[in-house]
């Protein structure tokens, strides 16, 4: 199909996908206000801006959609044990428990009693935006089913959206949701051993706003998936890669709240690079001609194929470090601080710690690092056990020569270090069975499954 009109194919375009997105149509009423003499010619900034519009809401229909919809919840019955699952095989991955728990409240006002619902998407202002948490639920070998330390979850929420500006639920109100959640899901808990029931409470701006400043309304939520381990290694030594070129947080910022928009600041995406990327695209086009400083289209189906691989490979970009670790075979990545870039902070999705000796070191939580809820617990533990337990700035140096390396997070539980890779250079540490890692591993899931007396309090029967 060749449409020699520029506009006319755009419109035509929206046209074709409009059925499969509400997006695409109100972007059709929008095109057709900007363009209502659909003469094919019209200035490359607002080209950019409908091009991209355009294929931002046809990879989001095509894939978020195509993502979501082998997780819908399997019919629900009562009498059921157990949800219809493969419990030996669950890998980390989204399974939605069958109910989600929902509460609301607007810009200076308290949250109120929420209420459970199945789990479904949610519609949601595109410039919402918030706080999370990730907090697990096990089953015990009696049967019961046991939270840990949730209102630590529910405290660092409060410290994250007042960072953030945003209200947020009691302590109170967050343990109930969450002992709600579990309780309602109480089928996909795992079975002892197999896994857990990970809960995701989110906090979000729910409320339409396009300036600078809070939303109008707020919107508090939880919902629940069974998981297996986190890395694809399963209880196996991670290995580790040094990131130089990006940071993931930096003094000042929000590096110590856990908010979405701290999982993606390893990328080199902005708006200017959105509008110069779309214009060479099509600058480098044979179907594309410019006239005059105006841009025309003739291949309209190309220039969707071309877009959506465009807009994809910028959705990708947000987590750039990672991937690019993960294609050499890494499984994670370490960053360093961004000023000095000489000391370890964070991996990206955990804490770490350093074993020399008898000390136990890890970095202190300054404003750029994560206070893990797992992280404070595993120090607890191993102060228990006499070892001298340090937080502060640990070189890289240092860490190279390190006698253990570990890792520390509510997915990740406590995980071995087998090699860093520092400059071209690996560094392998000792694991095994009589690894520092192993026994503060065994005494906090023993904790958190109900095999060790808790004497700390540390865990909620629900």
């Amino acid at each position: 199909m060749i449409l020699k009109d520029g506009a006319a194919c755009l419109r035509n375009l929206i046209h074709l996908f409009r059925p499969a997105s509400s997006s695409l149509t109100s972007k059709g009423r929008d095109f057709d206000k900007r363009f209502p003499d659909q003469n094919g010619s019209f200035s490359t900034a607002s080209y950019c801006q409908v091009a991209f519009e355009l294929g931002a809401c046809y990879f989001c229909t095509s894939h978020v959609a195509s993502l979501q919809q082998p997780g819908k919840p399997s019919v629900f019955s009562s009498d059921d044990e157990y949800a219809d699952l493969d419990w030996d095989n669950l890998g980390f991955s989204i399974k939605p428990a069958d109910y989600m728990y929902t509460m609301k409240c607007s810009k200076h006002e308290n949250f109120k009693q929420g209420q459970l619902s199945r789990y479904a998407n949610i519609e949601l202002s595109p410039s919402a935006a918030g706080v999370y948490e990730g907090t697990k639920a096990y089953r015990t070998e009696d049967g019961r089913i046991l939270l840990f330390r949730p209102d630590l979850n529910a405290s660092r929420m409060k410290i994250g959206a007042e960072r953030m500006c945003m209200p947020s639920p009691s302590v109170d109100q967050f343990v109930d949701a969450v002992k709600q959640i579990a309780l309602a899901n109480k089928r996909w808990v795992p079975p002892p051993g197999k896994g857990t029931l990970y809960i995701r409470p989110l906090l979000i701006g729910s409320g339409p706003v396009l300036g600078l400043g809070p939303a109008p309304e707020y919107t508090f939520l939880a919902y629940a998936s069974p998981v297996g381990n986190y890395f694809k290694e399963g209880s196996a030594p991670l290995n580790l890669y040094i990131e130089e070129e990006f940071v993931r947080a930096a003094p000042g910022g929000a590096g110590g709240v856990k908010a979405m928009s701290n999982y993606a600041p390893v990328s080199e995406f902005s708006p200017t690079l959105v509008e110069k990327l779309v214009v060479v695209v099509i600058s480098s086009t044979p179907e594309f001609h410019q006239e005059s400083g105006k841009l025309k289209l003739s291949h309209g189906l190309r220039f969707l194929r071309i877009l959506y691989v465009f807009t994809r490979y910028l959705c990708l970009q947000v987590l750039k470090a990672l991937i690019r670790a993960k294609s050499r075979g890494f499984s994670d990545v370490l960053y360093l601080d961004s000023v000095n870039r000489k000391n370890v902070e964070e991996v990206s999705s955990c804490n770490i710690f350093v074993v020399k000796g008898n000390v136990i070191s890890t970095p202190a939580t300054n404003g750029t690092i994560l206070e893990g809820i797992t992280r404070r617990s595993v120090i607890e533990i191993a102060r228990d056990y006499g070892y001298q337990v340090e937080e502060r700035v640990i070189p890289v140096d240092e860490l190279i020569n390190a006698d253990q390396v570990f890792c520390t997070g509510t997915a990740v539980v406590v995980a071995p270090v087998g090699s860093i890779t520092y400059q071209n250079k690996r560094v392998e540490f000792k694991t095994g069975s009589r690894s520092v890692y192993q026994e503060l591993y065994s005494t906090l899931v023993g904790i958190q499954t109900g095999v060790i007396e808790d004497k700390k309090g540390w865990t909620v029967e629900v």
